[in-house]
């Protein structure tokens, strides 16, 4: 038996009342955040030793924070060590920022309390889910999670639409067989910034583009903004338009992204694809509204955590392996092979392919023969 974890978006409806406290919440979680991190800075400063407060500390000088969830301040302190933590440990991650009210998102998160002999802090009930402080909150309870799912902890968002979601995050267990990964049994797909990708079996999925879709009218309504005078009723009406509307465009991309991953998950053992680096290509090559129209990333995360539930894997090969110049059927490496060839002619084998194809049945051998190579070998 395996522990998983599973989260579920709930849209909530929050009264004029549990919506101030909620915003009060928000504004507390940023204000304990600015302050640990600045007491963070100053402390280091002149003893170069890593000190972060607890939130306790600022309570006696702030008692605001005395009317909010006390673990919603918690998790902050734990958020912030988490961030200086991959600060110090990871490559290409920067030292934490300061929250603004107006950039950042607005979100909380609390965990479930269950007293022994009482009523849990957080729970499901008809029609609305109960949180620490908040009370019941009306919501839409569109799926229900399964009687052996513990809930662990919730998240409050709001979006910039001015819309309320909470996140309810379960663990449960499951009992996983771990399936061999095959070529046959397999699937590689090659990343293509206008086709999202083309699979080992030369197929590519009908990408609906939502932003390509939308960006003329986005461009009108923006333009609109643009004319407005800021902080005006008509201006922060105009950019309440535009933000539903990029929030629409992120919503359609999802329910894409979630449900082609599901239908891949579900048809094949093992999924190959190439560990690339999707933010240089966008810069690089001037590919940014499409490599970021299709969030490949964003689809490469979906297809782990899927495969993953049913025992299956996602294998990612090294981005410099040469999948598109080598021949798929006798290992050819063509070294003069440009962006402008879009078909593949082997000098060797004389066979004619499809480059994008090519490069996928080569992911996804590779990808199989590195799984099996990284084992351990007997005897």
């Amino acid at each position: 038996m395996k522990k998983m974890n599973r989260a579920i978006e709930y849209p909530i409806y929050p009264t004029a009342e549990q919506a101030s406290l909620i915003q009060r919440t928000f504004g507390c979680v940023r204000y304990i955040w600015n302050q640990m991190l600045a007491d963070h800075n100053e402390f280091k400063a002149p003893t170069d030793i890593d000190f972060t407060p607890t939130p306790a500390k600022y309570k006696k000088d702030a008692p605001f924070l005395k009317e909010v969830d006390s673990l919603a301040l918690a998790n902050t302190q734990l958020a912030l060590n988490k961030a200086f933590s991959k600060f110090y440990n990871e490559n290409n991650v920067g030292y934490p920022n300061f929250k603004s009210k107006k950039r950042d998102k607005k979100s909380y998160t609390t965990n479930n309390q269950v007293p022994k002999g009482g009523c849990p802090t957080i729970y499901i009930g008809d029609g609305f889910i109960h949180l620490p402080k908040v009370g019941n909150i009306p919501a839409n309870l569109y799926r229900l999670p399964q009687s052996d799912w513990r809930l662990k902890n919730a998240t409050v968002k709001q979006t910039k639409t001015g819309r309320y979601f909470c996140v309810l995050t379960f663990e449960f267990e499951i009992d996983i067989q771990e399936v061999q990964p095959s070529v046959k049994r397999g699937i590689g797909l090659d990343y293509s910034s206008p086709l999202f990708y083309v699979d080992s079996e030369g197929r590519s999925p009908e990408f609906p583009k939502p932003f390509r879709t939308a960006e003329a009218k986005l461009a009108n309504e923006q333009h609109k903004l643009s004319r407005m005078k800021r902080g005006s009723k008509n201006y922060n009406k105009q950019l309440l338009k535009v933000q539903k509307l990029h929030e629409h465009i992120a919503n359609q991309r999802k329910d894409f992204l979630h449900k082609l991953s599901r239908e891949i998950a579900n048809s094949y053992d093992n999924v190959c694809v190439e560990d690339i680096n999707l933010r240089g290509i966008a810069s690089g090559l001037r590919l940014g509204k499409s490599t970021n129209d299709n969030g490949f990333g964003m689809f490469r995360n979906f297809l782990e955590y899927k495969l993953g539930e049913q025992g299956k894997l996602l294998i990612r090969i090294d981005r410099f392996y040469p999948s598109s110049k080598m021949c798929s059927v006798c290992g050819y490496i063509k070294d003069d092979l440009t962006l402008e060839d879009r078909i593949y002619v082997c000098p060797s084998c004389g066979i004619v392919i499809d480059r994008d194809k090519n490069a996928a049945i080569n992911i996804l051998v590779e990808g199989v023969e590195s799984c099996y190579a990284a084992l351990p070998k007997a005897g």
